[in-house]
Parts: structure tokens; C-alpha cells; sequence
């Protein structure tokens, strides 16, 4: 289609790099295959983010693999900014030098 989408993202391994490196190669290909992309990127990140952790694990057990990641992700489509994270990662948006919160972090207390 016609719509400009740029794709962003940021994974912190946890206990080596297996599950970031395997998010950052797989995420973003879930995300252009998903059949919401279009109508719903919000649903499409969101159900991406779980395939591709699905996917790590069905990998790890079959390899023996004990990291983990956590990550965030921007997809911009059009004028809109979708953004979806998973653990304790953080993202920061500046706009005319003024932090936006666009987030509540994943904390251990928080309910």
C-alpha cells in the first residue's frame, strides 16, 4: 500500500544474547507478516511479540537455551507512533525538548 511504516527496536539480553539476538531477527518479520498490520498495528505487535517469545521457547527447549530478553519496539505508521514493550524496558520520546511519557515500566511492585 501507499503508507509510509518505519520499525524500531531495542532488546537487553538477560544471561546471554540467544533470546535478544532471536527477538531482534524474528520480531520485526512477525510483525510485516501479521494480518492486523494494516487495519490494527497495535494488535500486530502484540501478537508478534508473543509469537516470536513462543518461538524462542519452543527453540530454547529443543537447544538448551537459558536467556531471556527484554525489548521494545516502535512502529510508526502514517502519523501515528504504536509502541509495545515487554519487562523492564524503557522508552523515552522528546518532543520539542520536553520528555513525553508514553509508558508505565514494568516494576516489581506494580500491580
Amino acid at each position: 500500500d501507499d503508507v509510509d511504516r518505519a520499525y524500531f527496536a531495542v532488546f537487553d539480553g538477560h544471561g546471554g544474547v540467544d533470546a535478544a539476538n532471536y527477538s531482534a531477527t524474528h520480531l520485526h518479520v512477525n510483525v510485516g507478516l501479521h494480518e492486523e498490520i494494516v487495519r490494527n498495528p497495535a494488535e500486530a505487535l502484540k501478537c508478534s511479540f508473543q509469537k516470536t517469545d513462543e518461538m524462542f521457547l519452543f527453540k530454547a527447549k529443543r537447544e538448551k537455551l537459558r536467556s531471556g530478553t527484554t525489548g521494545v519496539s516502535a512502529l510508526i505508521v502514517g502519523n501515528k507512533l504504536h509502541i509495545a514493550w515487554l519487562g523492564d524496558s524503557q522508552v523515552m520520546l522528546v518532543q520539542q525538548g520536553k520528555a513525553v511519557t508514553l509508558m508505565e515500566p514494568h516494576k516489581p511492585e506494580r500491580e
